[in-house]
């Protein structure tokens, strides 16, 4: 599955709400998105309108660590 293209910081952040991120606190343009399952873990996304590919694959693979799934499965689930 391919990664999607022209998605925005908030669209990404919403789409995490899937794996219990929500977000905690935003310092300029990024927002840090925390979820209590599994254990605690944060991750940081840029509020921008249109975020790069690199950068959307980066935060899911920091999700994917976290939960133990490979790259697939977190597409399947975050983007259905």
């Amino acid at each position: 599955m391919r990664l999607p293209r022209d998605l925005s910081g908030e669209d990404l952040a919403r789409a995490l709400a899937v794996f219990g991120y929500g977000i905690t606190r935003q310092t300029g343009s990024h927002m840090r998105l925390t979820t209590q399952e599994s254990g605690e873990h944060h991750v940081t996304i840029p509020r921008h309108g249109s975020l790069r590919v690199g950068t959307v694959a980066a935060v899911l693979a920091e999700v994917g660590k976290h939960f133990g799934l490979p790259r697939e499965d977190i597409l399947q689930r975050v983007f259905p």
